[in-house]
């Protein structure tokens, strides 16, 4: 009987970094079906065929393989808004393209797949390191799009630009956190026009 959980040592490096997507794989379907609440450890080592003991050297907790699986979807998100703001030309057109990525990343990742929505909701509410990187992300791209308008002179300079940027990121805010998403989904087809109008009329040189 071939069992995981035998006293031979762990191998590292590659090995142990396929195991790794091999839990990570299992459980993003798992929590895909019946969701991250409903879903135990026990529930995924019996769908790898792992014992738990096994998956417990690779991961202290079902929260610590939901981090995973976040991140993978935040990184997703975060490529999507990036790519977006890159494919703009003008500075003005960066901020309009970025609040409508942000908001079509977040309804993709609400709509299609609204078991994997609820653990961004764990992580935004629980303030899980993912959920922190990933606003911190946001926050960067913002302020280096708000130095780019700057620069061009697109952009008024005379307020502080970290007070700009924390001003505009409190905008966004509603459609950044899963957990307000889904309570302002009734606006995002016109949001990401009228509030990224509003504050470029605010930012007007």
């Amino acid at each position: 009987m071939n069992n995981p959980t035998s006293s031979a040592p762990t191998p590292r490096g590659p090995a142990d970094h396929d195991v790794r997507a091999q839990i990570v794989a299992a459980a993003t379907e798992h929590f895909s079906q019946y969701g991250y609440e409903k879903t135990t450890v026990s529930d995924l080592a019996k769908a790898i065929g792992f014992s738990k003991a096994y998956i417990y050297k690779f991961f202290e907790s079902k929260q610590a393989i939901g981090e995973m699986i976040c991140s993978n979807c935040l990184r997703e998100m975060q490529a999507d808004i990036r790519a977006a703001v890159d494919a703009a030309g003008s500075p003005p057109e960066k901020l309009r393209r970025m609040f409508k990525a942000i908001v079509d990343s977040g309804l993709r990742l609400f709509l299609h797949d609204r078991k994997l929505y609820e653990i961004a909701i764990s992580a935004a509410s629980e303030h899980w390191p993912s959920a922190i990187a990933h606003e911190a992300c946001i926050r960067q791209m913002l302020l280096e799009l708000l130095k780019q308008g700057r620069e061009s002179g697109d952009f008024e300079r005379k307020t502080p630009i970290d007070e700009t940027a924390a001003a505009i990121y409190l905008v966004m805010h509603p459609y950044i956190n899963p957990v307000i998403l889904q309570l302002s989904s009734n606006y995002t087809d016109q949001a990401p026009a009228q509030l990224s109008g509003l504050v470029l009329r605010s930012l007007s040189p």
